[in-house]
């Protein structure tokens, strides 16, 4: 959509409550996206495989939420993506989100196994709708957990999207 801004709270609640949000790598402008067509999971229509219920039932992990906001993050930054370069989630990036965490608007969710984080996701909340923007895993299954258990708390919290 365009270039150019900040990562300032204002300008980031701002994109999001219009669809919009910051996608660049480290020596670029912040680049800003609103991609058409966008998924969009609906808390209530979300699948779960009969495999994924064995993860869960299995109690290989337990889950935590906005305990290690910032290590989520940064995992999610510093996980091996075959085939990429770096990531999107640059320094200015995670102090912009840092700053809507202590806000109350940034949020993750934590798997753990043996007490060790091993997973997880983080994203933003606004109204009725979580806006997922990465998630990482060093153990099988442990971010798609984490995924479930998310989309769990938002459909009782009565979020829609």
């Amino acid at each position: 959509m365009c270039a150019g801004g900040n990562l300032s709270p204002g300008m980031l609640l701002s994109a999001y409550r219009q669809g919009i949000f910051p996608w660049y790598s480290e020596g670029e402008p912040i680049l800003w996206w609103s991609p058409d067509p966008r998924f969009v999971l609906i808390p209530s229509e979300l699948h779960v495989s009969s495999s994924m219920r064995r993860v869960l039932n299995g109690r290989s992990y337990t889950f935590s939420a906005d305990t290690s906001f910032e290590m989520v993050m940064r995992s999610c930054r510093d996980a091996y993506r075959p085939g990429q370069n770096g990531t999107w989630i640059t320094d200015a990036m995670l102090d912009g989100y840092l700053r809507l965490h202590d806000l109350g608007y940034a949020h993750s969710i934590e798997a753990l196994s043996d007490g060790e984080i091993v997973g997880g996701l983080y994203g933003i909340s606004l109204g009725w709708c979580f806006f997922g923007e990465s998630m990482f895993t060093r153990k099988p299954n442990a971010s798609k957990a984490a995924l479930v258990v998310l989309v769990s708390l938002l459909q009782d919290s009565g979020f829609t999207l």
